[in-house]
C-alpha cells in the first residue's frame, strides 16, 4: 500500500520505491554502514549494491501512513553493531518521518554482512 493524504488542493501520494530510496541514502550516510546488501536469487550469496540501487536493500511497507522498514546492510568491520543499528533507527525515523508527514512505526535491520575498510 502507498502512503498518501489529502490537502485543500488534492491528494498526495508517496509510492513505497520513493520512501526506500530516502531511506537507503540517509542510511548510507551513517558512520559504520558500508553499504546495503541484496541476496543473489542466482547463487545466495549476498553482494554490495551500487549507489544507483540501494533501494533494493530496503523493503517498505505503508499501512494508514504508519511505515514499517526493513534494511538489509554491511557493516564495517570492528565497529558496534549495536550502536550502528541505533544510529541507523534515529537518522532514518527522523528523515522520513520529516519528509513524509508519515509514522515510522518499525525498523528492522539485518546485518548482512562485514567488510574491512582500508
Amino acid at each position: 500500500m502507498k502512503g498518501k493524504y489529502t490537502t485543500d488542493y488534492g491528494k498526495v501520494v508517496i509510492e513505497n520505491s520513493v520512501i526506500a530510496k530516502m531511506a537507503g541514502m540517509k542510511a548510507l550516510e551513517c558512520a559504520g554502514i558500508v553499504g546495503m546488501a541484496a541476496l543473489s536469487k542466482r547463487d545466495g550469496l549476498v553482494k554490495l549494491l551500487t549507489r544507483n540501487s540501494i533501494s533494493k536493500g530496503v523493503k517498505v511497507e505503508v499501512q494508514n501512513n504508519d511505515v514499517f522498514l526493513e534494511f538489509h546492510v554491511i557493516v564495517a568491520f570492528g565497529v558496534s553493531i549495536e550502536t550502528v543499528a541505533a544510529n541507523l533507527m534515529d537518522a532514518v525515523k527522523y528523515q522520513v518521518e520529516r519528509t513524509t508527514g508519515f509514522t515510522v512505526k518499525k525498523i528492522s535491520i539485518i546485518v548482512e554482512g562485514v567488510r574491512v575498510i582500508d
